[in-house]
């Protein structure tokens, strides 16, 4: 039985009650991971606010080195993490390596820092005065991130803050905390100094005292869109800036004219990959026309031919959900489904064993207006909408109110076009369905999707995790040098 400790300048740190870790795949308790309460918050921060007196003031070349070794680490790493995240998580050990290769690229973007810090410059914009601009690091950031991305996510914030002159205090998932653990460890060895990078375990008692603790500048949250409005609400309110990427429901909208057998394979796997418990995952086809029928017939054969199990068994494709209250909560949005007229084309309720396992399920004609539709699923459930036409397409998306991620799947280039135009989504895929960006643009959606400015990681992370400072400069010569200052205000001569 193992106990997951706090990481807080440089160390572990005990403290706080203590909540169970299981393992997904058979329910069995694993060990425990401390909750941090007020003291433990307050050493957290404490530490960073330490750390970042000397921090701030550390060369854009050493800290792009640092990110360097800390990247070398992560891929030297990347089984172990896997393990960690496929232990406590449940995903298939591929999928914990996807996600750890997607977060590594953002590290990848953080060693060229200098690059992405520059400043501007502008001579002689008045006679004997210049001006220029650049950008310095907040303070003490904080990032609380979901149990669905243990590395991931927590990578999207985290290195480009620090990278850019921050500490940072992460709080992760109560139920995923070890991978964090040992990505302390891995700075740590990559020579990042101590209390720069703090780990506190803890559940929504600990984030709520982190978000409101004076002495943190920014937070970034990634969750449910409930926790994200109220973290924006409370931190805004206290001055802070704040990122609050909330929840989705991302639709997939297939043209007649698609390659059906492309969008069913691809749609398949955005679906049910990782047990849907994504928030760039395909919850909603609206198949558009005639595209209907061959295309649910398609998508419900691939979806039975799923193998569920155990995420280190060899040949898994989908792993368990992450808790037994997750799994009755999925359960139960198909329960009411079929109880309300949704035709169950695939049922994967009832699988048999130890664990929280639900096989991939196929809704086809859903009302929009039954709770599996309108809410956030987060689980293996694919519900088909049909459409008469792209108009009817559009509209149906943007009724919706989360815009996360959306997909199109058509031969046209005209209707992409159009499409990427006119839905009111943060991310679209052409002929992609899970269109998560590289690291060197930024991830975020729209409406009730992103409550706050600024998008994750890439450029927009950069100017989050910073602010800009305008320098107008003036070197008179000491012997042509007025003494006598203007009293109207100054204009450019």
């Amino acid at each position: 039985m193992s106990l997951i400790q706090h990481r807080i300048g440089g160390a572990e740190a005990g403290g706080g009650g203590t909540a169970p870790l299981h393992d997904p795949a058979t329910g069995e308790r694993t060990g425990e991971v401390l909750l941090g309460r007020a003291a433990e918050v307050d050493a957290a921060v404490g530490a960073a606010a330490r750390a970042f007196q000397t921090w701030q003031d550390v060369s854009q070349a050493r800290r792009a080195r640092i990110m360097f070794a800390f990247r070398d680490l992560l891929e030297r790493h990347e089984d172990e993490l896997a393990r960690l995240i496929t232990a406590e998580h449940g995903k298939v050990l591929d999928d914990a390596r996807g996600e750890i290769v997607r977060g590594r690229e953002v590290v990848e973007f953080a060693c060229g820092i200098p690059s992405a810090l520059k400043g501007e410059y502008s001579d002689q914009v008045s006679s004997g005065i210049d001006a220029f601009s650049f950008r310095q690091p907040l303070g003490v950031c904080a990032g609380i991130v979901p149990f669905n991305f243990p590395v991931m996510v927590p990578l999207w914030m985290h290195p480009i803050a620090i990278a850019t002159g921050n500490t940072f205090v992460l709080k992760p998932s109560e139920r995923v905390p070890s991978a964090s653990a040992l990505i302390a460890d891995l700075y740590a060895e990559a020579g990042l100094p101590d209390g720069v990078f703090n780990v506190l375990n803890g559940d929504r008692e600990t984030a709520d005292a982190l978000i409101r603790h004076p002495d943190v500048a920014a937070v970034s949250f990634v969750g449910s869109t409930p926790v994200a409005r109220h973290v924006h609400e409370t931190a805004t309110a206290s001055g802070k800036r704040v990122q609050a990427l909330g929840g989705a429901k991302n639709h997939a909208v297939v043209l007649p004219d698609a390659d059906l057998d492309h969008a069913a394979d691809q749609i398949t796997a955005a679906a049910y990959g990782s047990a849907g418990q994504r928030c760039m995952a395909i919850s909603v086809v609206v198949a558009v026309g005639e595209a209907a029928d061959p295309l649910v017939a398609r998508l419900a054969d691939r979806a039975r031919a799923i193998k569920v199990g155990p995420g280190t068994e060899p040949g898994t494709e989908m792993g368990p959900l992450i808790s037994a209250d997750a799994l009755r909560r999925v359960t139960g949005h198909v329960d009411a489904a079929a109880a309300a007229g949704a035709k169950v084309v695939v049922d994967g309720r009832g699988l048999a064993g130890p664990g929280h396992f639900l096989g991939p399920c196929l809704l086809d004609e859903v009302a929009t207006d039954l709770p599996a539709y309108a809410e956030e699923i987060f689980g293996p459930v694919l519900i088909v909408l049909r459409a008469g036409s792209l108009d009817e397409a559009i509209a149906l998306v943007n009724a919706n109110p989360h815009g996360n991620g959306t997909a199109i799947f058509t031969s046209s280039g005209e209707a992409a076009r159009r499409y990427q135009r006119a839905v009111h989504v943060g991310m679209v895929g052409v002929n992609v369905p899970i269109p998560v960006p590289m690291a060197f643009y930024s991830f975020g959606g729209w409406k009730a999707s992103l409550f706050g400015d600024t998008h994750v990681h890439g450029p927009e992370g950069v100017r989050f995790y910073t602010r800009a400072k305008a320098v107008t400069s003036r070197w008179p010569e000491p012997q042509t040098a007025s003494t006598a200052g203007e009293m109207a205000f100054p204009t450019a001569t």
